[in-house]
């Protein structure tokens, strides 16, 4: 069995929500994920409801959503999540107790085995090295704590590229299925300001699917990097998004 896994980063409802979610949402049903993977859930807009039931219609599967807020002033504002259209399991969340990040796993059963889905979102990518690595010791420690699934998947922007500490440690003891450019789309507001305007466009790998355990990614790529096809400044998100087909090994 093949399944494929997506992830985006969905820049909460930023930057003409209203308008580029249908782009999301195109191109979420022309990759047709099983499980598909999201940072930045906007709470005040229910994005991540939203996306279920268009994943729902469009996919003609049904597809359970677990999400996280993050904590503190944050829960108010934004969350991870994961979509599925497998069997739910278990859910848990860890608390980085910094800069209220959190990560979140939805333990799923795909094909009569369990792995453990993670998300998370990593300090900003102008920040301090050192705490995006201080969260990453944090996230390993807490997957070995869950050491009975089959396999783990970590999904996420982790504001590091492939040669930085804190992605370096993550691959210690997982492979990331792609190192592709993510960051940043030239995506606009409706005044022509560019998000993240101090760095160049897709430049550098920031979002990951990460794997460990009997599973190989068999083909993988970057997804939700089309724009409109009237607008060049009007694309799904701030971040292109990553996939991955996956099988058992």
């Amino acid at each position: 069995m093949v399944f494929r896994v997506a992830f985006l980063n969905l820049e909460q409802d930023h930057r003409r929500w209203n308008e580029r979610r249908h782009l999301v949402v195109d191109q979420l049903a022309d990759l047709a994920p099983d499980i598909f993977a999201m940072n930045e859930i906007s709470i005040p807009a229910q994005t991540g409801r939203w996306l279920q039931r268009q994943a729902t219609a469009r996919l003609d599967h049904r597809f359970a959503l677990v999400q996280q807020t993050k904590t503190n002033t944050g829960s108010r504002i934004e969350g991870e999540g994961v979509l599925t259209r497998f069997p739910v399991l278990e859910t848990a969340n860890l608390d980085y107790r910094t800069q209220d990040y959190v990560a979140l796993v939805a333990r799923q059963e795909i094909e009569g085995r369990v792995v453990d889905i993670y998300v998370t979102h990593l300090y900003m990518s102008r920040g301090d090295e050192s705490l995006r690595v201080f969260q990453v010791q944090q996230l390993l420690e807490w997957i070995d704590s869950r050491e009975d699934a089959d396999a783990q998947i970590v999904c996420g922007d982790f504001n590091a590229a492939p040669d930085k500490p804190a992605a370096k440690l993550m691959a210690e003891t997982f492979q990331a299925t792609q190192s592709a450019p993510t960051a940043f789309t030239p995506l606009a507001d409706e005044k022509g300001g560019v998000a993240h305007e101090y760095w160049p466009r897709l430049d550098r790998s920031i979002d990951y699917i990460w794997l460990r355990g009997p599973l190989k990614s068999v083909e993988s790529g970057v997804c939700f990097d089309t724009p409109h096809a009237d607008d060049p400044t009007l694309w799904p998100s701030d971040h292109a998004g990553v996939w991955a087909d996956l099988s058992w090994t």
